[in-house]
């Protein structure tokens, strides 16, 4: 009876050692980790988000899990710690990912037919200001300390040109940017932008929120725009092999190949498509960074 009891309690054990380990990742129990930033609506983010994680799953059998966090700098640091798998990464982050966490691009996103955009100062129409100049003193908004476009590009254009804003507010994201802007709430906005469409419709970031203010491109426009910036990234942690990168980056094209997915990234961040990429087509970020002695370890405290 004594020997019955010991061999049950070893069986317990030992199916709980079973249950306790680590599942292969892309299991039900152990999903791919899709990782977002706030750049956008968060709503719509979250909404698209979960799409493409459905999408992803029915092309490679792969469970995923998408998930967006209420800033840039947790993305990147869940890129270090192994809790994000795969990110949509901008530029910046990207940069900064890589170079503290080893983290790896392997796609550069498309929007409009081009792979690079630019950032775009904006104000009122009716503000008066009119050139780099006129900032001197007013209420600037940036998005996130992170984004590379309203924030990064544009702090580096100001210090080149010896100009400080009276007050610095980091928005949240580049809606709550031009919606700062439009509720003279800050003088300036720095946001993306693209070129308009053929029909010269705005494909910068006053197009996220025309439903909510359809006036905005004539009550907020761009009076300055920084150097070119090469698009945002899909980003790998180090922890993920080249195999399954692979994978899931052709996964991504395909998508993006068809009708739906299309549909789903133009509403998740404006995007057309994807093209392969490599470290090496950020390294100008890394250049200009270099000429103004902003270091981005810096630039996230």
């Amino acid at each position: 009876m004594r020997t019955q009891i010991i061999c049950f309690l070893i069986m317990i054990l030992l199916l709980a050692a079973c249950g306790g380990a680590k599942q292969p990742l892309g299991s039900e129990k152990n999903p791919i980790k899709l990782y977002f930033v706030p750049s956008a609506e968060a709503a719509k983010v979250i909404a698209s988000g979960n799409q493409i994680a459905g999408m992803l799953k029915e092309i490679t059998g792969y469970h995923f899990i998408s998930k967006v966090p209420t800033s840039y700098a947790p993305v990147i640091e869940a890129m270090g710690t192994e809790e994000a798998d795969v990110a949509f990464l901008p530029t910046f982050a990207y940069v900064l990912a890589h170079d503290k966490y080893k983290a790896e691009v392997t796609l550069m996103t498309i929007r409009h037919g081009l792979q690079k955009y630019r950032g775009q100062l904006v104000c009122r129409a009716d503000s008066g200001i009119d050139s780099l100049s006129d900032i001197e003193g007013k209420i600037i908004a940036y998005t996130d300390v992170a984004s590379t476009s309203g924030h990064v590009y544009p702090a580096a254009l100001l210090a080149l040109n010896g100009i400080e804003p009276d007050k610095k507010m980091f928005a949240g994201g580049h809606p709550q940017a031009i919606i700062a802007v439009y509720n003279n709430n800050a003088d300036i906005g720095c946001t993306f932008w693209s070129p308009p469409s053929d029909k010269g419709e705005p494909q910068d970031a006053r197009k996220l929120v025309l439903a909510t203010y359809p006036d905005v491109a004539e009550k907020v426009i761009p009076f300055a725009f920084t150097e070119w910036i090469p698009n945002d990234t899909i980003t790998f942690g180090a922890h993920i092999s080249p195999e399954l990168r692979a994978e899931i980056s052709e996964a991504l094209m395909q998508v993006a190949a068809s009708e739906d997915g299309r549909k789903i990234l133009d509403e998740l961040y404006s995007i057309d498509g994807f093209a392969p990429a490599q470290d090496s087509d950020y390294d100008v970020v890394r250049q200009t960074l270099e000429a103004l002695d902003m270091r981005p370890e810096n630039m996230l405290r």
